[in-house]
């Protein structure tokens, strides 16, 4: 799976969170449901100074590598935080190195599939802060553009 290296600012993200874990595959139902959650439940629409219009996937708080537990939020980046509802809550990925992987597809499936080659390679990992950024640029969720940063050491 081919990737760019690239030089990230640092960013805010707000949205909801679970913590979760890759084993059993209870991930992929927490994950989903975090996602129903933020739209069914007008989460989304309550996160204020969107910077953008696109969503973000955030896997961080990492016990160890992609096998121990780990946090994932389902949110937004913000141009500026604000505190609004106790159930949203900020978290700063860090300005660094990632590899950045572009997949076209469905968000569900070709998301999915790319953690399974990622999770194979060979990559210097941080286990700091890796996300999902959805792009949004179609309505047809078989054809999304979906970025995926993975932080690097140094």
């Amino acid at each position: 799976m081919k990737y760019e290296r690239v030089e990230l600012e640092e960013m805010v993200v707000q949205g909801i969170k679970i913590r979760t874990t890759n084993q059993d595959r209870k991930a992929m139902q927490d994950i989903g449901r975090t996602w129903q959650k933020l739209f069914a439940d007008g989460i989304y629409e309550k996160i204020q100074n969107k910077a953008n219009n696109k969503t973000i996937g955030l896997y961080t708080e990492y016990e160890g590598d992609y096998n121990k537990p780990y946090t994932f939020i389902a949110g937004a980046e913000v141009s500026k935080k604000v505190e609004t509802y106790p159930e949203i809550v900020s978290k700063v990925i860090p300005k660094g190195k990632y590899a950045k992987f572009v997949i076209t597809g469905d968000v569900k499936y070709s998301v999915g599939q790319a953690w399974q080659e990622i999770w194979s390679m060979d990559l210097k990992r941080k286990y700091t802060c890796d996300f999902e950024e959805y792009q949004n640029n179609l309505s047809d969720m078989q054809k999304q553009e979906i970025h995926i940063y993975i932080v690097l050491e140094d």
